[in-house]
């Protein structure tokens, strides 16, 4: 009884890609150089395992004169192109050190083979990932690989480090006063110039927002044509750089670089700042002129004063009729009014016109003459804006926008009318559309 015919076993076809490299260009001219015998003991391999599904590539990827102590070669990136196209199962190579010197380097190239399913095969050196032995000495040349990563990453930290304690500069953007020339820090006398500025003013108001609102009515801005915040004048207040130290981990040294700044500046700076944020908002506050200080009047038409008095140590602030003050209590129907409570009664319906487009529609009306270039919808997209950025504005900008809209406040026995200034209307939704509101507390 003959035997039925054995089914023929399935091969995959393995496309296998040849890279050659040479670190010289000695000998390249020649019409049968080091390339040329690379390819041919790998092309030789390949047919060797044409019973294994292996075929050849035709593309050439070759490096003539490029050193293997680097992964950008022209040849080597054509071969990892293709390979994350899918075009290639196997790099054959005739010597490991003609894929890469570096093991560090080595590792990455497996990474992309690994991702994408591809195998390696040395000719000359029985290495080959298709084994079980192969890699495992993939494996373990990776450990060393990943060992030289750490131990390069440590001396690198040592070489910053020990730099840092010299005072020497290490790189980054310079700090605001300073360029780098010749890998050093060197003083531009113009930035330097606004920075003294910046800390004499700092120790003249204590106040980051009042001092960002200066400088960008001065017209300071970064090298970059940024605007500067508080939060950057926060950090410039803070850089140890000017005064000519070098910081590293928490600890300054000298720096190789000139300060800026001197010693007893800086010491009034940080007296000022190490006090409680909320006691210096509370001292400009109180700096800060009264909210309607010239805007107030009363029912006979006479103007209200600001004034304060103190109680077991708390401030209480009042508006007061000049009729009053005048002539003595009950001259005025209205002799004397809480200053939060005007304030805030005024604030609320000045609120109520950034927030409701009718009364803006109605405004803006009445304001064609002085609107110029803004068109209604833009003021109204603009004041609707700042209602809820005005809780977080600091008083001294309350103070300011206040005086921008309100001509007068009128106050009687029957509550109080406020009257507003449409060309202030006009040129506050001018100031938000070019983003220009002062920053918040």
């Amino acid at each position: 009884m003959t035997k039925p015919p054995e089914k023929s076993k399935f091969v995959r076809k393995l496309r296998c890609a040849v890279y050659t490299r040479k670190s010289s260009e000695e000998g390249l001219e020649q019409e049968f150089n080091s390339l040329h015998a690379q390819r041919e003991a790998c092309e030789a391999y390949i047919a060797s395992q044409r019973s294994e599904g292996w075929v050849l590539v035709r593309d050439h990827y070759d490096d003539g004169g490029i050193s293997g102590g680097t992964l950008e070669r022209p040849g080597l990136q054509r071969l990892l192109e293709d390979i994350e196209d899918g075009l290639v199962d196997v790099v054959v190579v005739y010597k490991i050190d003609r894929l890469s010197r570096s093991l560090a380097d080595f590792a990455k190239l497996v990474e992309v083979f690994d991702r994408n399913g591809v195998t390696f095969v040395s000719v000359t050196q029985s290495f080959n990932t298709t084994t079980s032995m192969g890699r495992l000495t993939l494996n373990i040349l990776l450990s060393f690989a990943q060992f030289e990563r750490e131990v390069t990453a440590e001396r690198i930290r040592d070489k910053f480090a020990a730099s840092r304690r010299k005072g020497m500069w290490m790189g980054g953007v310079p700090p605001y006063g300073y360029r780098v020339e010749n890998r050093k820090l060197v003083i531009d006398d113009e930035h330097a110039e606004h920075v003294r500025w910046i800390f004499a003013r700092f120790v003249e108001i204590g106040s980051c927002t009042e001092l960002a609102r200066e400088v960008g009515a001065r017209g300071i801005r970064t090298p970059r044509g940024n605007r500067i915040d508080k939060k950057f004048i926060y950090r410039m207040l803070s850089n140890r750089a000017y005064l000519g130290e070098s910081v590293h981990k928490g600890d300054s040294y000298p720096g190789e670089h000139d300060a800026i700044i001197d010693r007893e500046t800086w010491d009034k700076v940080h007296a000022i700042l190490q006090e409680s944020p909320r006691k210096r908002a509370a001292r400009t506050r109180a700096d800060t002129p009264a909210l309607l200080k010239g805007l107030l009047f009363g029912p006979d038409g006479a103007a209200f004063s600001p004034t304060h008095t103190r109680k077991g140590g708390r401030l209480y602030r009042y508006y007061v009729s000049q009729t009053v003050l005048k002539h003595g209590a009950g001259a005025c129907p209205v002799g004397r009014v809480p200053a939060g409570e005007i304030e805030a009664a005024v604030i609320d319906q000045l609120r109520a016109v950034f927030r409701q487009p009718e009364i803006v529609a109605g405004t803006w009306k009445a304001a064609r003459v002085h609107a110029g270039d803004i068109s209604e919808a833009d003021a109204r997209t603009a004041l609707q804006q700042l209602d809820p950025l005005w809780g977080e504005l600091f008083p001294g900008e309350q103070a300011r926008i206040v005086a921008l809209l309100v001509d007068r406040v009128d106050i009687g026995t029957d509550g109080l009318n406020v009257g507003l200034r449409v060309d202030g209307l006009s040129s506050l939704a001018r100031e938000m559309l070019a983003g220009e509101m002062g920053a918040a507390a």
